[in-house]
C-alpha cells in the first residue's frame, strides 16, 4: 500500500488556476502510475487524469483536456495537477491514487483522502 496526502484546495474565481500535489510514502511510488480522480455530491467518483510509473504517457479526460496538467516527480514521491482556466463545473473534491496506468478508478488501489476545490462564478 502507498499513502498518498493531497494538497493544494481551495477556492478560486473562475479562470483561475490552482495546483494540486500528492504526497506519496510506504511502498515505492515509483512503481505505480498515479491519478487524479474528482467526485462531487450524489455522482460517480470520475477519471481526471492519469500519467505512467516514469512520467512519459499521460491521459486525460475529455473535460480538461487542453487546461489541467499532470506530472510527477519520482526523487520527490510526488505527483501534481496544474489546473488552469477553471471552470464552476470543475469544482469537486479531488483524489489522487496509486495503481495502473488506465483510467477505471477500480486499478487503483492507495487512494488519498480528497481535497475540495471550489470554482466561483
Amino acid at each position: 500500500q502507498v499513502h498518498l496526502v493531497e494538497s493544494g484546495g481551495g477556492l478560486v474565481q473562475a479562470g483561475g488556476s490552482l495546483r494540486l500535489s500528492c504526497a506519496a510514502s510506504g511502498r515505492p511510488f515509483s512503481s505505480y502510475a498515479a491519478g487524479w480522480f474528482r467526485q462531487t455530491p450524489g455522482k460517480e467518483r470520475e477519471f481526471v487524469a492519469v500519467i505512467n510509473w516514469s512520467g512519459t504517457s499521460t491521459s486525460y479526460a475529455d473535460s480538461v483536456k487542453g487546461r489541467f496538467t499532470i506530472s510527477r516527480d519520482n526523487a520527490k514521491n510526488t505527483v501534481y495537477l496544474q489546473m488552469n482556466s477553471l471552470k464552476p463545473e470543475d469544482t469537486a473534491v479531488y483524489y489522487c491514487a496509486a495503481g495502473s496506468f488506465t483510467v477505471a478508478a477500480d486499478s487503483f488501489g492507495s487512494w488519498g483522502q480528497g481535497t475540495q476545490v471550489t470554482v466561483s462564478s
